[in-house]
Parts: C-alpha cells; structure tokens; sequence
C-alpha cells in the first residue's frame, strides 16, 4: 500500500532542518552572497545538531539515516540559500564513495572524523577538460612502490578550500576511458596538493568553490579506493545516491520562489487590485507549486528507492533533470512577479535566480540527464 506520509522522526527531523533554515540562514544569506563568503560558524553549528554527515553509519559515529532523511533536510536547508546548503551537505558527496568501496580501515579513518569534528571533504570528478564527461579523466595516476602517484588539477570542487581530505578520481591512461579509471583518499597536507583561489562564482556565491593541483602527488596505497577500471562506476553510483539531493535543492529553492511571490502578490497593487487578482500572475504562481510538488515527489521516491534497495538509476535523474529546469523556470518566474524590484539585490528573486542556474550544471548537466535517461529507455 502507498504511503506518502513521514514518520516521526523525519517530521521531527524536518521541523529541526526548517527552524535552523529560517533563524541562521535567512537572516545572514544575502550579506553571505555579497562577499562571495561561506559561513563556516553555521556549518558548526549544523554539526552539532546532527544535520551534516546524517548517512554515515553508526558504527563510524554517524547518525546511520537514510538518503530520504539526507534529502529531507536539504529541502530545508535549500530554502534558506542553496549556496550555503551546497557547503553544509557536500560531505554527503565525498562520504559516500567511502561508504561504497572503502574497506573497514579506510571507513573508520575518514568516516570517523567527518563525525568526530565539524571538517570538510570534497570529492573530485570535474575538471577544467570536462565536466559530464567523466571517462575523459586527465589527472594520472602510477604505481611506485608502496604509493601510488598523481598528477592533474580538478576544478569546481565544493569545499576545497576548507577540506582535511579529498576523494579523488583519476585514470592510469587517459585513452583507456572508463576503463583506466581508478580512485583514491588524498590527504589535505600532501605534498605537491595545492588548492587555488576561491571561484568568483554568478550564483551560490556563499559556497566555497576552487581547482585542486595534483603535482607529483604521492597517496598510500592504503588509501586506494578503487581499483584501475574500477572507479568510473564508483563515480557514477555515488552520482545515482546524491542526484536526489539536488531534486530535493531545487524543491527547497522552488518553495521559496513560491512563498515569497505569493505574499509580495498579495500586496502589489496594480490597477486598483493587487496582482494576485490578475489570472497571468496566477498562472506563473500555479506553475510554481506545480513544479515544487512534483519534483517533492520525485527525489523523494529516488532516496526512497536508495533506502529500499531499489536499483533504478533513471529516477534520480529524473528528480535532478526535472527539479533543475523547473527551479529555474520558477526562480525566472519569482522575478516577473516581482517586475522591477525582482531585478534589484534588495529583494530575494534576483539571488535565487542566479542560484538557480548551477542546478542545471553540476552533478551532471540537465542535458545529460537526459542522455541517460533515454539511452535507459531503449536498452
């Protein structure tokens, strides 16, 4: 039988993402978008309440949740900034090739101080030859001795600036693709890593964003993750695990596009009503709550299917292709409602606009969502 209620605890658990959204985020997202600057004291205080690292099983010291639990509190968080949220919950990302193909030691290590202190991790696919691209990975990697070497530069990687390690994939031979690919811990104080400057970014501004350097890299081959040929699906089950979060970023961003028209609707006043009155304003609305309940549904049955054992990789791109275009097409729509006032900085359309762009874009663009999806559907 069908059941689209939460339990308990995921209502307690929303209600504490949704009052920490709206009494620490709200209040300093603007200033944060300003400076291009992410609040590490809130991600600290989001550690203390249990609201990152949430899937990191007991035994490392996590809370043990589910992907439903993660994407529940994104939702939440995502509705008071997406740049800040993207900071807060990018752990998730690199945790969770841990969680996949990490042996116990490699598990207790990383997992077990992502939840002893409030640190940062990042993972890194993307670089400066190509995003979606994954199988074209330029960064290297041999064999010498008891280490292994890399060589290559990552770019738009979440957190690097602040991160005590990284999750890094690269390839022992470029031409052999997917094929070549392999994965690995990389510690923060290595020689020859350096992180480079802070991306001035259109949107998410609150969201640290900067290339790594690999550089004669020597990693542990303790530290192997995934062995040659293995890693590119590595990659892409960690992609399939967090797309429902970015489904669930883009509800939080439509939810607030939503509540933020319909109120300054009911008080803008054009032609002696206010314009909530005018049936044009309200289909923009209408398309809104359309696409915000949708997408709601959408991420939460691909985490639901994560939780359950349910191996169907194309809903959650289902959730990230949809939520994406929509959380654009309603953050565009927030503008109009808005008229002018949408296009200043003293008002919030015009931040969540460009916010909204990036769903689009990482983890896979709304473009190859599609590619996957179809090519899915005619195996």
């Amino acid at each position: 039988m069908l059941n689209f209620g939460l339990s308990d605890e995921q209502r307690a658990l929303v209600d504490v993402a949704k009052r920490f959204a709206r009494e620490r985020i709200i209040p300093i997202a603007a200033e944060c978008d300003r400076e291009s600057r992410f609040p590490k004291e809130i991600f600290v205080a989001a550690h203390e309440l249990g609201l990152v690292n949430m899937t990191v099983p007991a035994a490392y010291g996590g809370a043990g949740m589910g992907e439903l639990d993660n994407a529940l509190i994104a939702e939440q968080l995502a509705y008071a900034c997406t740049g800040i949220q993207t900071s807060l919950l990018a752990n998730s990302l690199a945790l969770t090739p841990i969680k996949l193909g990490g042996n116990e030691e490699q598990k207790k290590k990383y997992l077990g101080m992502l939840t002893a202190e409030p640190l940062f991790a990042s993972y890194c696919t993307t670089e400066p030859s190509g995003g979606s691209d994954v199988a074209g990975l330029k960064t290297t990697f041999k064999a010498h001795g008891d280490e292994y070497v890399l060589n290559g530069e990552k770019s738009w990687i979440t957190n690097a600036s602040f991160a005590s390690f990284y999750v890094v994939f690269a390839t022992s031979d470029p031409s052999k693709r997917h094929r070549g690919i392999g994965a690995f811990i990389v510690d923060r104080e290595s020689p020859g890593l350096r992180v480079g400057k802070h991306e001035d970014k259109l949107g998410q501004r609150a969201s640290d964003t900067a290339a790594v350097h690999f550089e004669e890299v020597k990693v542990p081959k303790a530290n192997l993750l995934a062995v040659e040929g293995e890693g590119f699906k590595l990659a892409m089950e960690t992609f399939n695990q967090t797309r429902p979060d970015i489904g669930a970023m883009a509800t939080g961003l439509m939810q607030r596009c939503l509540d933020i028209s319909v109120a300054y609707a009911k008080e803008r006043k054009t032609f002696g009503v206010p314009i909530s009155e005018h049936q044009l304003v309200q289909a923009m609305l209408a398309e809104m709550a359309i696409g915000a309940e949708a997408t709601r549904l959408l991420y939460q049955k691909a985490a639901w299917n994560l939780d359950n054992g349910v191996r169907d990789p194309i809903v959650s791109s289902f959730a990230k292709a949809f939520g994406a275009d929509k959380a654009m097409q309603s953050a565009i729509d927030a503008v109009q409602v808005f008229g002018g006032n949408g296009y200043v900085k003293d008002y919030p359309p015009e931040k969540l606009m460009r916010d909204a762009k990036v769903l689009q874009i990482y983890e896979g663009t709304s473009q190859i969502q599609r590619l996957v999806i179809a090519r899915a559907l005619v195996k």
